[in-house]
């Protein structure tokens, strides 16, 4: 997993409510047990008309947030099924970081599993970024999690609150194999106690 420290992007807002995982990555894209195809499937609905052309009011459709990696979001995004297909499209795409007000337990969690931040803030600092990248020439924002600020488009530096663990997880690209093999020692050295304990069970 990569490592997240800073990042200086294009950030694109997405205000709606409840953008579910089934929106963010329709199931017709969950048929295979690999990432292959998920580009294709992140947002298909809402990206793309029936005739497979662009829909022009979808944000990232629009030339000035075509490289976004990092979205603004509404309240409650990636709610829904717990599908992890959803972030990683998400990932495809290139996107880093998410920023809004509130995310859906598991999509969170699958986030930092993943290498994708996700930051919480309160729904009038979400609103209020949204509006300086709708109204902003400037539509980059830096993210330094190791500070844990945000830079907006007009010079605001913005604190957010992450746990200490998430926040480890991310600094040094650990999944959680990663996570685990931090204790390796500990855990055989627990194996050895144990089996010479019960012998039988080796």
């Amino acid at each position: 997993m990569s490592q997240f420290t800073q990042l200086t992007a294009v950030a694109a807002p997405m205000p709606a409510s409840n953008i579910d995982t089934d929106i963010i990555m329709p199931k017709a894209f969950l048929k295979r047990i690999d990432k292959e195809g998920l580009l294709d499937g992140l947002f298909h609905d809402v990206r793309l008309d029936k005739d497979g052309s662009e829909r022009k009011d979808f944000v990232l459709n629009q030339e000035e947030f075509r490289r976004a990696e990092i979205l603004v979001t509404g309240p409650n995004f990636g709610c829904g099924s717990s599908r992890e297909h959803a972030v990683w499209g998400l990932q495809k795409r290139g996107i880093k970081c998410l920023i809004g007000s509130s995310f859906a337990g598991i999509f969170f969690d699958n986030c930092a599993n993943n290498g994708i931040l996700a930051i919480v803030v309160g729904p009038e600092c979400a609103s209020s970024l949204m509006q300086e990248l709708s109204t902003n020439e400037s539509k980059s924002i830096t993210i330094d999690l190791e500070a844990q600020t945000i830079n907006t488009p007009s010079g605001t530096v913005i604190a957010f609150d992450i746990e200490p663990s998430r926040k480890e997880k991310l600094l040094k690209g650990l999944d959680p194999v990663g996570l685990t093999l931090k204790s390796k020692d500990k855990i055989k050295r627990f194996e050895e106690k144990y089996f010479k304990q019960f012998p039988w069970l080796a």
